[in-house]
C-alpha cells in the first residue's frame, strides 16, 4: 500500500480569476462614477492683503528712526519716549500691522533688546526683527 502524501501547495488560479474579474468590473464602472462637487460657503468679508510693516530703525549712534512702508518709507527721527506712543497710535488704527526692528550691524544687541523690551512693556503687538539674508555664494 502506498502512503498518501499531503499536498502542501495552494492552487492560486481561482484567486487570479476572481482578481481579474474584479479588475474588469472596476475598469468598466470607474468612468461612470461622477466626482462629487462641494458647495463651499461664502463669506461677506474678503480677506485683506497684509499691511506693510512699520520699521523702527536703530542707527549706529543708538538714535531711533521710524519708517512707515505703507506711506512711502520716509524716515522720521523719534525719541524712545514718543516711539511707543506713535506705534500704539498706528496699531490702534490697524491692530494687525507688524512692527519690525532694524538694528545697525555695529549696534550692541543689548540696545536692540532694550527697544524690543520697551515696546513689549507698552503692549505694542506683533514685534519682529528685520535682517538681511546671507548671499548664496558666501
Amino acid at each position: 500500500m502506498r502512503k498518501r502524501r499531503l499536498m502542501n501547495e495552494i492552487n492560486v488560479v481561482p484567486y487570479i480569476d476572481v482578481m481579474l474579474v474584479l479588475l474588469v468590473i472596476f475598469m468598466v464602472t470607474a468612468p461612470m462614477i461622477q466626482p462629487g462637487s462641494i458647495d463651499l460657503p461664502s463669506v461677506g468679508k474678503s480677506s485683506l492683503p497684509p499691511m506693510a510693516p512699520l520699521e523702527v530703525i536703530i542707527k549706529a549712534d543708538t538714535s531711533l528712526g521710524l519708517r512707515d512702508r505703507a506711506t512711502g518709507g520716509a524716515e522720521q527721527a523719534v525719541t524712545r519716549s514718543e516711539l511707543a506712543s506713535r506705534l500704539k497710535a498706528a496699531q490702534a488704527a490697524n491692530p494687525q500691522q507688524a512692527v519690525l526692528i532694524a538694528g545697525d550691524r555695529s549696534v550692541k544687541y543689548e540696545v536692540v533688546l532694550g527697544v524690543m523690551d520697551e515696546l513689549q512693556r507698552q503692549q505694542v503687538a506683533r514685534i519682529g526683527l528685520l535682517v538681511l539674508p546671507v548671499a548664496e555664494g558666501k
